[in-house]
């Protein structure tokens, strides 16, 4: 049956809208819409609070959190990275005139396997750039290991991770600095958004310096910084969000068990394992379409598509397949056999809060046959 209403694989959690006028009304009181400003410093210490992390950096995206980080931690040289990413991860590096190294991924988890990363450490490495794909964290405890052997830091591209608990703590607090996104289309968003959370008050000093010209007063410029800084209405925007975050993880976390269930067991589709002792946060539900399904992954994707659902082949195709970095002698298809055969075989279903419960069973008709 074809959908009257396209269903796309995420929609932003959006609140009232009259909920939101107070806070522009305040705005427009305060007449400060950027430049750290109250509702920053307020969402600042508030996502502090909800993640259970000691500092954060509120960024006007994702994508310019990233490329800061590098900065921030002066990373130079080669840096260890996934090709099974969205290209920001790897677009930050050459922004940085970095020299991405991809390494292979964990067929389970998608992540960065830590079994390929020291093959890959060279003389010019100076940083691993791991990503907590889906939300699933990576083994953080082994790439830790491995970085402190080589004396190498770890920035983690955490667009995915937002809420996400290892072992009882957050797992932003893993590695030197995790970068999140507000991306409207992530679990907390603020439109548009990001933010880097680093361990002590020294580097987010030096972080608030670089996404802000490098000014520390009027007259004192410390660095070649740039201008990152969030606005007050999306920071507004992200206080207004927190407020019902925890019921929106747990309207995803519903979806995501009614897709397992209804998917155990067809034949072909694979959905990727629950993350032991994470706390999720339901960010994507991703399903892996083997050979043995009656449909090749782009037949499913096309049927889906023809019948309104718009799913996405994410991450389709590999960074490393991009002309920017297919020349680069890490990004050879023999050497990231995992990453070719999961970008080949993915497709990401719609999870959002306000997913209907007949919409889902129209997804999981059309994949079932039933």
């Amino acid at each position: 049956m074809k959908s009257t209403k396209p269903i796309y694989v995420t929609q932003p959690a959006l609140p009232e809208l009259a909920d939101f006028i107070p806070y522009l009304e305040q705005i427009w009181d305060n007449k400060i819409l950027t430049n750290c400003g109250p509702f920053h410093q307020q969402l600042e210490q508030a996502l502090c609070d909800y993640l259970g992390v000691k500092h954060i950096s509120l960024f006007t995206n994702g994508t310019l959190a990233l490329v800061v980080a590098l900065q921030a931690l002066r990373i130079t040289g080669e840096v260890i990275t996934t090709p099974y990413s969205f290209v920001a991860t790897s677009h930050s590096l050459l922004w940085n005139g970095i020299k991405p190294v991809f390494v292979d991924i964990h067929p389970d988890t998608l992540n960065l396997d830590p079994d390929k990363i020291e093959a890959a450490i060279t003389p010019q490495t100076t940083a691993i750039m791991p990503v907590h794909c889906y939300g699933h964290p990576c083994d953080v405890e082994r790439i830790q290991k491995i970085a402190d052997n080589y004396n190498l830091s770890v920035i983690y591209d955490a667009a995915h991770a937002f809420g996400v608990q290892h072992q009882n703590a957050s797992v932003l607090n893993y590695g030197d600095l995790s970068v999140l996104s507000f991306h409207a289309t992530k679990v907390f968003n603020t439109f548009e958004g990001g933010a880097i959370v680093c361990p002590d008050a020294k580097t987010k000093q030096r972080i608030d310096h670089l996404k802000n010209f490098g000014f520390v007063d009027e007259v004192t410029v410390v660095a070649p910084g740039i201008n990152g800084k969030m606005s007050e209405i999306n920071a507004a925007f992200g206080l207004l969000q927190l407020k019902s975050i925890d019921a929106n993880l747990q309207k995803r976390q519903k979806i995501d068990s009614y897709y397992r269930a209804a998917l155990a067991n067809v034949h072909g589709i694979h959905c990727l394992g629950d993350s032991g002792e994470t706390i999720a946060n339901y960010a994507y539900f991703p399903i892996l379409v083997r050979s043995d399904y009656p449909l090749s992954r782009d037949q499913l994707f096309e049927k889906l598509r023809d019948n309104g659902i718009y799913a996405r082949r994410y991450f389709y195709p590999l960074i490393s397949d991009f002309p920017m970095y297919r020349s680069l002698p890490s990004a050879a298809p023999a050497h990231l056999p995992a990453a070719q055969k999961a970008a080949n075989e993915v497709i990401c279903l719609p999870i959002y809060p306000t997913l209907e419960f007949e919409q889902q069973q129209s997804i999981i008709a059309l994949i079932t046959g039933n």
